[in-house]
């Protein structure tokens, strides 16, 4: 049974480099057999209809099929829209009053074990503060993405997964499109 799913993907379209035609990301995601393809703002998220088993496969085929294609290593990211309603409910920081323009998730591949979220430093970037939840991150950046040290460079090495960011606005639109 096809489900909605939403795929982020990281590094696409900014700062001038990674450029990947989102027609073209739409079309590699519909030759995997996703249904209803389309994409949200040129920065690597697409929102498909698939089946639980093809969205789990679907990270590794989308980054094999870019690299043949485009000559780019970009990781994938896949959330169903149960998750990401989820996610926007239980946001803890907007309980506790924060600002939402200050609000960002960070994505994670794969759930980090308890070894591994010991190794990450609380007081990293101060005053930016971070909440680990399953496979997600929720990021108070009192001083936004630019200055924060808490980055993907930093979760992926001390977590050994990869991740994506989106700030708070982007998660709230993507939630809104992926809901029936």
């Amino acid at each position: 049974m096809a489900r909605t799913w939403v795929a982020l993907l990281r590094g696409i379209n900014v700062g001038g480099k990674n450029k990947l035609p989102m027609k073209e990301l739409a079309a590699i995601f519909g030759e995997a057999g996703c249904s209803a393809v389309r994409t949200y703002i040129a920065s690597g998220n697409v929102l498909f209809g698939a089946s639980a088993d093809l969205a789990a496969r679907l990270p590794a085929v989308v980054a094999k099929k870019i690299a043949a294609r485009f000559e780019l290593e970009v990781p994938v990211v896949v959330r169903g829209s149960d998750e990401l309603a989820a996610l926007v409910r239980d946001n803890p920081f907007l309980a506790a009053g924060a600002d939402p323009a200050t609000l960002a998730v960070m994505f994670l591949a794969d759930k980090p074990t308890a070894q591994k979220l010991a190794t990450l430093d609380a007081g990293r970037s101060v005053p930016d503060e971070y909440i680990v939840r399953g496979r997600d991150i929720y990021l108070r950046l009192r001083n936004g993405f630019a200055e924060t040290k808490l980055t993907n460079a930093y979760f992926d090495s001390k977590l050994a997964t990869v991740s994506t960011a989106r700030n708070w606005r982007t998660v709230l639109k993507l939630n809104e499109l992926s809901q029936p």
